[in-house]
């Protein structure tokens, strides 16, 4: 090869490898939003981008509005948007051209209307969600008798659920928690005493594994349901389905690319199984352990996981 020639082709290498080195020294920031599940994944992703050295900063978001700051550029990774319930969210984030969808997590979401095995002796149609017709007493609390109590938290995690009791015709009264520590430490206490209880349960969780119990099974969900009354069992209203189940989404800035190559190529490979965050969830809920210890175990278990996302 001439002497040109293998000049010229070093001044490539030495190029390209530069552009490789030439990766943004700028913390990357992770949202944080306002449950342990998402706490951890952040966690998680965090830790394992520090460990490839990156700097990384959490920036707490309001959950529906997570994509909003990603948008807005205060950030530059979501690693939780749910098809059950952030749908809207994802569509408006992704028409302004300014996010970058990396993936699904890896649980599948699902979230519904949870209630105590216990509860079928005084509501025996259950889990056919008819039979909440005739038996809402059963599930009313001091404050909301004769019509049952639905606990959650309709007003932060987008639920639907005021609008699911209009459209199927409920006698319930939509009660909204402080906060999901709330919301769950009245179910567990509602379960010891044996307590009227009808809550807000969303897996990945540690719920359904401490705690014997049901969904109520609402007509199936269909997109229409959302939008259009004349779909579904209620011509004059929308809502009158179950809530829609899917995937939790990992989202970035549409520049995260650019800036943090290898750390995107990280993002999109990151995953984890359903039982392994729940499981780290209960050891954060109920064993009252350290989150960052929690999830600083998982990241040393599974270096031979993150190490390979990182791979070209």
């Amino acid at each position: 090869m001439p002497k040109f020639a293998l000049m010229a082709l070093a001044c490539v290498v030495i190029a390209l490898g530069g552009a490789a080195a030439q990766e943004s020294r700028e913390p990357i920031r992770i949202a944080v939003h306002d449950w342990t599940g998402q706490q951890l994944t952040a966690r998680l992703a965090a830790g394992v981008l520090e460990r490839n050295g990156y700097r990384t900063r959490f920036v707490v978001t309001d959950y529906l509005a997570g994509l909003d700051a990603v948008v807005a550029g205060r950030v530059d990774l979501v690693t939780e948007q749910w098809d059950t319930t952030a749908q809207a969210a994802m569509r408006r984030a992704e028409a302004t051209g300014k996010v970058e969808r990396l993936g699904a997590l890896g649980p599948p979401a699902f979230e519904g209307w949870w209630y105590p095995a216990y509860m079928k002796e005084w509501c025996p149609g259950l889990p056919d969600w008819r039979a909440l017709r005739g038996c809402a007493a059963a599930f009313a609390t001091p404050d909301t008798a004769p019509n049952g109590r639905y606990l959650g938290l309709p007003g932060l995690w987008g639920g639907f659920d005021a609008e699911r009791i209009a459209a199927l015709g409920l006698p319930f009264v939509v009660v909204d928690a402080a906060n999901e520590g709330a919301m769950y430490a009245d179910l567990q206490d509602a379960y010891a005493r044996k307590g009227p209880l009808m809550v807000w349960v969303y897996r990945p969780h540690w719920v359904t594994s401490k705690f014997a119990g049901e969904f109520v099974a609402f007509p199936d969900y269909d997109p229409a349901c959302y939008v259009d009354p004349k779909w579904g069992i209620n011509p004059e209203r929308t809502h009158d389905c179950e809530k829609p189940s899917g995937e939790i989404w990992k989202y970035a800035s549409v520049e995260f690319a650019r800036k943090w190559p290898k750390a995107h190529r990280i993002l999109q490979r990151f995953h984890i199984e359903r039982a392994e965050l729940e499981r780290m969830i209960a050891e954060v809920d109920l064993d009252r352990r350290p989150l960052p210890e929690v999830a600083g175990e998982w990241i040393a278990r599974r270096s031979a996981d993150w190490r390979g996302w990182a791979a070209p």
